[in-house]
């Protein structure tokens, strides 16, 4: 699976639909603004096994608010939401006030069909974002894409019933590594990121996903079919709910 990819922003489109066929990974293409939805739906439509997510990226919340009305006519066409969050990082923080009257805004229209899945970015942000799903606990099933918080965090996070989507690039660092290693492995799901995201220096495809799972299987003792089953499981889990 990959639960976290741009589809509609690799620059080679043949590459990526290709590689999603051939894999038959499971393959979530998230969207940054509204505006993109349609047009990301048209792209993947003969892949059976690859969903559009209807998004607003908080790096775009400043730019892109004006696009909330759409977001609601539009979230009715599919269960998935996402990339949606908030970020704190160096140029973004300031933004803060937008991107939390987005991200409320988001949670709460979702609220409404209480079986959304959601594909949320946490940047330097996590107590905000956590504090966010606690006042809108019907919004979803929150998944927190490449998350990099503490292991308290973390913690906070499971009891509030969210999963983890990680991928290849985490593995690039130590603190990446670290916070795999805390992760339950009832909670864990793939993405790439891509082609935002690299690993060794290459942008990662939908594919590419399956090198956490060989990841897991060295660090934890279980075999890599093992670990393939926990996590397929766990894609089964959410999207049955």
């Amino acid at each position: 699976m990959d639960l976290h990819c741009h589809v509609d922003l690799y620059p080679d489109f043949d590459e990526v639909l290709d590689d999603i066929q051939r894999s038959n990974f499971y393959v979530l293409s998230v969207t940054t603004v509204p505006s993109a939805f349609e047009g990301t739906v048209r792209l993947t439509e003969r892949l059976k096994n690859c969903k559009t997510a209807l998004g607003l990226h908080p790096q775009l919340a400043h730019q892109r608010k004006n696009e909330l009305a759409l977001f609601d006519e539009l979230a009715e066409k599919t269960r998935y939401i996402g990339e949606i969050g908030l970020d704190g990082s160096k140029g973004f923080k300031e933004h803060l006030d937008d991107q939390l009257i987005v991200f409320n805004h988001i949670l709460r229209s979702c609220e409404y069909y209480s079986n959304k899945i959601l594909t949320i970015h946490s940047l330097n942000a996590v107590n905000d974002v956590l504090a966010c799903l606690r006042k809108y606990p019907r919004a979803g099933i929150p998944i927190l894409h490449w998350f990099l918080g503490t292991k308290s965090q973390l913690d906070t996070a499971v009891e509030i019933g969210c999963y983890f989507s990680i991928g290849p690039a985490m593995l690039n660092s130590a603190r990446g590594r670290k916070i795999i290693s805390w992760l339950p492995i009832n909670r864990i799901l793939l993405e790439t990121d891509g082609p935002f995201a690299k690993h060794n220096g290459k942008v990662l495809l939908p594919s590419d996903a399956d090198m956490i799972l060989h990841y897991l299987s060295s660090n934890t003792g279980s075999s890599y079919f093992e670990i393939k089953s926990t996590i397929q499981n766990n894609l089964r889990k959410i999207v049955s709910s």
